[in-house]
């Protein structure tokens, strides 16, 4: 059925609207799918650290915490748990809303739960890295977090 006179237009309407409206749908949701959740420059971050090292004795209770020399400007390395593989969480300290600003990183306050670029004064949740207080809309860049209590390795990556 390949005429394209228009005789075929007036004899199989039906199935022309049919069709185009099928082309239409699938080339409308073939959208690439965006992989970049923030909008910080890319470092590969790789590290295994041992919270029962006494150089990291603040991760050996909950809630403790420590800033660690990795990624962009550093991570925020805090311990939520103490059940399993996933008791800890590890942020970047590069402020989402002023991501090119290495004077924009991200400080642990003194409540032990905020974080804060002191620059545009956007705030963050330690636990997820979620956004409590703007301007900043993007949540802290979360990389993976494995703890194997067997060997008290702690592997932080992205």
């Amino acid at each position: 059925m390949y005429c394209f006179n228009p005789y075929c237009l007036t004899k199989y309407p039906k199935i022309i609207i049919f069709c185009f409206l099928l082309v239409f749908t699938l080339l409308s949701s073939c959208k690439k799918k965006n992989t970049i959740q923030d909008n910080i420059a890319y470092q590969t971050v790789n590290v295994t650290i041992y919270p029962n090292d006494p150089l990291n004795f603040k991760l050996q209770v909950v809630g403790g915490w420590i800033y660690y020399n990795a990624g962009v400007n550093g991570l925020i390395i805090y311990r939520k748990t103490n059940v399993g593989a996933n008791d800890f969480v590890a942020l970047e300290r590069t402020s989402t809303y002023y991501p090119d600003d290495a004077n924009a990183k991200v400080k642990v306050q003194s409540n032990n739960f905020t974080l804060k670029d002191t620059i545009s004064n956007s705030e963050w949740q330690i636990i997820d890295g979620a956004v409590t207080k703007g301007p900043a809309t993007l949540p802290l860049r979360q990389y993976y977090t494995n703890y194997d209590s067997g060997t008290g390795a702690l592997t932080i990556r992205n």
